[in-house]
């Protein structure tokens, strides 16, 4: 046997979702024909063949979290015309063998349910949880177990009812969330400004785009990266600006390319693209990585102010909360008018408070004019 493994994405990622097969046993393939479709950074993506021939074991269900590098797909060597040498491995165990490498010196009994085809991953995994493979259910190929089917069992198990594992969009949102709180000791400042002055027409995301375009001109240090493992900043020329969309599934923050180069009328069709894009989940992989610095106009939905998480190696993000009505002072007089709550949310490993500020500044300048 040939085992194709699943290639890396070139997201940086270390696993994806399996979301569906496009193949079965026994099909025969040609180079570059979708095998499987996976979900990634909240992208859904086909993955290709990488050789021509048949298949012979397809590894893993819809719903199972593969490892980059895990074995895929197995094809059979005779008469296959390769792309990619792959790795040789050997056919799964029988049942017989796989109780005895997974519960050493056990011995299947008279009358005893059978425990299913698994792999030497999946056994491992279940000595670590502690799973007896006899009482799961297999939903791999032909009743094969797999690491989902184990760590649900064990869930079920230790959690009790109710408990429903993160997938997909949900679950890029909730470890990116975690890598922002491990990593990025933020800092906010939050201000307001009168827009009371804004036609009744106007369109508030094209506004605070252009804003966050003053800002980045007045400080660049918020328009940039930081690593962390060589303590590194990079200041980006060009604004790639991260637009945060919500949906029922979670949250996605595809990528407005450029802004600061861009016309009114550009950035609209391009907002509306990418929204399209991500509404009908058919915005790509490249389109949700590079954000030089991100928007969440969340006030749309409702709220004032915020501290947004940071989502590495960004160092900043701007939020909008809810324009609400209110007396403030206007042309030297006290009036009943618009205003509109701002929260900068900033790394302070590599942003200074003087520099948020001095952007924040720059934002509200911007926006006040008009």
């Amino acid at each position: 046997m040939t085992t194709f493994r699943l290639p890396d994405l070139g997201e940086g990622l270390e696993d994806a979702e399996l979301v569906s097969w496009h193949v079965n046993v026994g099909d025969r393939v040609v180079a570059d024909q979708p095998l499987l479709s996976v979900e990634t950074a909240k992208a859904v993506v086909e993955v290709p063949s990488p050789c021509s021939g048949r298949v012979a074991r397809l590894v893993g269900a819809p719903g199972d979290i593969i490892k980059v590098g895990a074995p895929i797909v197995e094809f059979e060597d005779e008469g296959i015309a390769r792309a990619d040498a792959g790795t040789v491995v050997g056919t799964l165990p029988t049942e017989v063998e796989a109780a005895k490498q997974a519960l050493p010196g056990a011995k299947l009994e008279k009358g005893r349910k059978p425990i299913a085809k698994a792999s030497p991953a999946v056994r491992a995994r279940a000595r670590e949880l502690g799973v007896d493979l006899s009482g799961v259910d297999g939903t791999g190929p032909g009743g094969t177990l797999t690491r989902a089917d184990v760590e649900a069992h064990a869930k079920g198990s230790v959690l009790g009812e109710g408990f429903e594992t993160l997938r997909g969009v949900r679950r890029a949102m909730a470890l990116n969330m975690a890598r922002s709180a491990l990593e990025v000791p933020g800092s906010t400042v939050t201000d307001e400004v009168i827009v009371g002055q804004w036609p009744s027409d106007v369109d508030v995301t094209l506004r605070l785009i252009r804003a966050i375009v003053a800002g980045c001109s007045a400080e660049p240090a918020l328009n940039a990266w930081f690593d962390r493992t060589w303590m590194a900043r990079k200041l980006h020329p060009r604004i790639d600006l991260g637009i945060a969309i919500n949906t029922g599934e979670g949250l996605f923050a595809p990528v407005l390319r450029d802004a600061a180069a861009r016309s009114d009328r550009e950035l609209r069709e391009s907002l509306e693209a990418l929204k399209r894009d991500v509404t009908d989940r058919k915005v790509s992989p490249a389109a949700l990585t590079g954000q030089t610095i991100t928007l969440s106009n969340f006030g749309m939905l409702g709220g004032r102010h915020a501290s947004l998480a940071i989502v590495p190696p960004q160092v900043a993000i701007l939020g909008a909360g809810r324009i609400f009505d209110a007396v403030r002072p206007v042309d030297g007089e006290i009036r009943v008018t618009k205003v509109l709550p701002l929260s900068l949310t900033f790394d302070h490993r590599v942003v200074t408070g003087a520099e948020a500020v001095r952007f924040l500044g720059a934002v509200i300048a911007e926006l006040a004019a008009s």
